[in-house]
């Protein structure tokens, strides 16, 4: 399956959770599913809250099924699949850009790192999915800096940066100080239930 495109505000609505790194938007006006049939009641079975607990990650890190999977099975591998597998989430290079400040959402992120435009250590790095290492310094191409999404991003403090990410402003960089822990996402989310969704199928 790969990554969704359409329409960000209608999967929070469908999910009915607020991600702040899929879109800035709100779902408080419209807080029910989109369709027709959204504002009825409905009770979801088993199957349907692990799947959506599932949907919240897979769509708030813009992953494909298969890369979610195999998070998941190496996660697994570690021992605590549930800390191993946000911790391998928050560690993506697209994410971390975002945890930063340096773009306002994760897809945004993600196209500035797919365009070259982040360094580690001074080098550039255009993958995603890199995974940051403890005391790894991540900053941005100097004549990207003056862009004005990026000013914006910087100047907002809506979303707090999590502890194991330390900013400067002079130079504008963060460094990894260390590895991140479950309680840092944004959002609020069962981990054990999405380990029990994908424990059916592998």
């Amino acid at each position: 399956m790969s990554r969704y495109t359409g329409p960000r505000m209608r999967i929070m609505r469908a999910l009915g959770v607020e991600l702040p790194g899929l879109s800035r938007k709100k779902i408080e006006r419209r807080p029910y599913p989109p369709g027709q049939h959204g504002q009825g009641r409905r009770k979801l079975s088993d199957f349907a809250v692990r799947l959506h607990e599932k949907q919240k990650l897979r769509h708030y890190y813009g992953l494909g099924e298969r890369q979610l999977r195999n998070l998941v099975i190496e996660a697994a591998r570690a021992g605590d699949t549930t800390q191993k597998l946000l911790e391998l989430l928050e560690r993506r290079l697209d994410n971390v850009v975002f945890r930063a400040g340096f773009a306002r959402t994760i897809p945004a992120a993600r196209q500035l790192v797919s365009h070259g435009q982040i360094l580690i250590d001074g080098k550039r790095v255009d993958i995603s999915s890199y995974r940051v290492r403890p005391g790894e310094v991540i900053s941005m191409l100097p004549r990207r800096l003056e862009n004005t999404h990026v000013k914006s991003a910087l100047e907002d403090t809506t979303l707090p940066l999590p502890g194991w990410l330390e900013r400067s402003s002079a130079p504008i960089q963060a460094v990894v100080r260390g590895l991140p822990d479950p309680g840092s996402i944004l959002f609020e989310l069962r981990t054990q239930l999405v380990i029990e969704y994908y424990s059916m199928r592998l």
